[in-house]
């Protein structure tokens, strides 16, 4: 008896003692999170340029090193994340509502449409972001660029004939190598892209 109910009760000190260590031991840091794409809408568009008319969101196919919620750096051939810094989401879906956001700040005679809406849709719009990075051109120690690069399709919704295709580009170099500044850079990058994107579909027959 006495033999058992010392078992138990080493087997319960073990237990508190594994529980302590799980507790004060953790794996590593939480990560910080962090957005893009909500900064320096284009400028609105003129007042009355054509009719409205709307453009169904076709999809954005995304780099797929990049089609996470982590921080994708380039220095030469190797390819790394950041550690202990994320994304608040995975980037495409933070892309996706950057767009939405760069149309209703154009306000433009182009409204983008969610597939879900049940909207008069004249054309459709797909994105294909080939880049999305920040790349260390000057070493691992300068502050890196970031490249945005977006190939933009604009079909008709009914014929499915071609009415543009077009690549766009942003880099811009972040102030400092930190992550702030790192991040800062992708949300202007994107925000320059989206925003050309934006002004070229309003255009009426974007070429």
């Amino acid at each position: 008896m006495i033999s058992s109910t010392v078992r138990r009760l080493c087997a319960f000190a073990s237990a508190l003692a594994l529980t302590g260590c799980i507790s004060l031991f953790p794996n590593e840091p939480p990560a910080n999170l962090y957005r893009f794409g909500l900064s320096s809408p284009p400028s609105a568009a003129p007042a009355g340029t054509s009719s409205p008319f709307g453009v169904l969101d076709g999809g954005i196919a995304f780099d797929r090193e990049a089609a996470n919620d982590r921080i994708l750096t380039v220095t030469g051939n190797e390819v790394a994340y950041i550690k202990s810094a994320r994304w608040a989401v995975a980037a495409p879906l933070l892309f996706r509502a950057a767009m939405q956001h760069a149309f209703d700040a154009y306000n433009g005679p182009a409204r983008l449409i969610d597939r879900a809406e049940a909207s008069p849709v004249d054309y459709v719009l797909k994105l294909d972001v080939r880049r999305f990075e920040a790349r260390y051109e000057g070493g691992p120690a300068a502050a890196p660029t970031v490249v945005v690069r977006v190939r933009a399709a604009l079909n008709k919704f009914h014929d499915h004939s071609v009415v543009g295709d077009r690549m766009f580009e942003a880099k811009v170099t972040a102030s400092d190598n930190r992550v702030s500044a790192i991040t800062d850079a992708f949300d202007q990058a994107t925000s320059r892209v989206l925003g050309d994107v934006t002004v070229w579909v309003n255009q009426p027959g974007p070429a």
